[in-house]
């Protein structure tokens, strides 16, 4: 059993994880999970109860403090946009609609009809997408009109659990970036957003700054806590300007930390708050990294194992040869905001072997993420190297793909626990052992590898990554052939 420590939590899409941190050196202690169900009723549908998440954080809870003698502070963080809705006696009124469910596609098309979408990046710094959190609201008021109308509070994911166990109705700026009902630069609830849509504005949670002190947990206090992104690039060592957040997780992410409120005026990034206060965060998301390589290895090599599956791939060459993966598995957003977007493999030959079909998936993955880099780069945002989480970082070959496709360093971290790390980070800033986010992550953050571009591959994938630019276009008005306006 170890001595004091901090505790992070983080609400996943499949489970609830968490790590008990060492306040001084940043070594995890003793981690612990547990997994719940996800439900889709119907395609495209996406549902969890949050009673399921409320259980599994108090079991992971559990099992950390029988790993530690004392807990000094605790820090939440989840999955982002999803809606909970809470009638007047504060109990749940239907299963949360999660930040993958697209069933609000239409809504969101009715928001950005006209001017609609000018307006809403000019309030929120934001496009409306079928993953946040307004869209859903408005989907249920026209679908579900008897359980719309007893709303009484809304919360995202990891704001129910954590004033569950603390009571209180807060968010923070981080997370509530995601609704679609924030204004971003101002870090407050958009007034004339919510009154246009017809949503009081007593049922949003009150702000609050992510290392804030929201209340106790058996007298250890509690942080507000961030979304996941923001979470992990805390988690990172990403608190202000320097290395980007490279996450090779379910989806991919390459995420900025700026010290002003940067968007773009079409909308192809996100811009939230970020967990430091007075600082924001810009990012760009593919939706199917590493769940593109889970996708394929379960579809098509189910019983191989994984490490022979990426050792076939090592002695593919760069760029297989002319054959490209798309990455678009379940749409795109950046920077293609196309939920109609659909993956291929282009250009297969018979030379071509399943170590090609492997190394094509993870170089088209890394070409989704140099996408998103140069346009988050478009908008202002500077970096010179990246710094890897997810679980796509375990993959040396990868790695060497991503740095080469990017043409930065790629920084590997001492520990791969990202959100649930960083959220027991805030947790510390909230229980005043640190004095702020960017002390936490002195102390805690250690880069332990460092990958640097393969020279030989930077010009073989600057001339894939051009096809690859090529193909979505000209598949895209292929697809949509016959079906009005491309």
């Amino acid at each position: 059993m170890s001595s004091s420590a901090l505790v992070g939590i983080d609400i996943g899409t499949s489970s609830a994880k968490g790590v008990a941190v060492d306040p001084t050196s940043g070594k995890v202690l003793a981690g612990a999970e547990s997994s719940y169900p996800l439900s889709s009723p119907h395609p495209g549908w996406m549902e969890q109860h949050p009673q399921e998440w409320l259980t599994a954080v108090q079991l992971v809870l559990d099992s950390l403090k029988a790993d530690v003698t004392e807990i000094l502070g605790i820090g939440f963080s989840g999955q982002m946009h999803g809606l909970v809705c809470l009638d007047a006696a504060g109990e749940v009124i239907r299963p949360a609609i999660l930040w993958n469910d697209q069933r609000s596609a239409p809504q969101c098309a009715a928001l950005e009809s006209g001017g609609g979408r000018d307006r809403l990046v000019r309030l929120t710094g934001n496009r409306a997408l079928p993953g946040f959190t307004a869209p859903k609201l408005l989907w249920m008021r026209e679908s579900e009109p008897a359980a719309y109308a007893r709303i009484r509070q809304i919360s995202l994911p990891k704001d129910y659990v954590r004033d569950r166990l603390t009571g209180g109705h807060r968010s923070d700026v981080a997370d509530a970036s995601g609704t679609l009902l924030l204004d971003v630069s101002e870090r407050r609830w958009s007034g004339e957003l919510l009154a246009e849509l017809g949503i009081p504005l007593s049922w949003m949670p009150d702000l609050v700054e992510s290392g804030d002190a929201v209340g106790t947990i058996e007298g250890v206090r509690v942080a507000a806590g961030a979304g996941d992104q923001a979470a992990a690039a805390v988690g990172g060592g990403i608190t202000g300007p320097g290395p980007l957040s490279v996450v090779l997780g379910t989806s991919g992410v390459v995420l900025a930390a700026t010290d002003r409120f940067l968007a773009d005026a079409e909308g192809r990034v996100h811009a939230f708050c970020h967990a430091a206060p007075d600082r924001w965060l810009v990012m760009g998301v593919m939706l199917s990294a590493a769940g593109s390589l889970a996708w394929y290895h379960d579809t098509l090599l189910p019983g191989v194992d994984y490490d022979a599956m990426l050792e076939e791939a090592e002695s593919v060459p760069p760029g297989c040869d002319g054959l490209t993966f798309l990455p678009y598995l379940a749409g795109e957003r950046t920077p293609h905001v196309d939920p109609d977007a659909r993956g291929a493999f282009i250009g297969l030959s018979v030379t071509h072997g399943r170590g090609a079909l492997t190394r094509a998936v993870l170089e088209g993955v890394a070409f989704g993420l140099r996408d998103c880099l140069d346009t988050v780069r478009n908008v202002g945002a500077t970096a010179e190297r990246g710094r890897v989480s997810g679980g796509g970082s375990r993959s040396r070959l990868w790695l060497k793909t991503v740095a080469s496709v990017l043409e930065l360093p790629i920084e590997v971290m001492a520990t791969d626990q990202g959100s649930a790390f960083g959220a027991a980070l805030l947790g510390g800033v909230a229980a005043g052992v640190y004095r702020d986010v960017d002390q936490a992550a002195d102390a805690c953050v250690r880069v332990t590898d460092v990958i640097d571009p393969v020279s030989a591959w930077i010009e073989p994938y600057r001339e894939a990554r051009a096809r690859f630019r090529d193909y979505y276009p000209a598949l895209r008005s292929v697809s949509r052939r016959g079906t009005g306006p491309v």
